[in-house]
């Protein structure tokens, strides 16, 4: 089962796993995720094997707390799924 994002710190972070049903739905999520990372010019810290993703969303500003940008671009994310 997916679980929302987790808050948490030292450093500041926000992670999530999304478990996916098969290889190609997972490939796909992938896509889409680079597309967004592309055209955000945000990219997170990607893990993932045949049926899962691991993500990592890092402060935009090296060393800063999480805030508003990290929190739209998370839910950007989800809104692939």
């Amino acid at each position: 089962m997916d679980q929302p994002w987790t808050h948490r710190q030292r450093p500041d972070r926000l992670e999530r796993r999304i478990e996916f049903s098969d290889y190609e739905s997972t490939r796909v999520f992938l896509e889409r995720l680079n597309a967004l990372s592309e055209s955000e010019g945000t990219f997170p810290d990607i893990s993932f094997g045949r049926t899962y993703v691991n993500l990592t969303v890092r402060a935009i500003v090296d060393d800063s707390p999480i805030g508003e940008a990290e929190q739209t671009f998370a839910a950007a994310i989800d809104a692939l799924l």
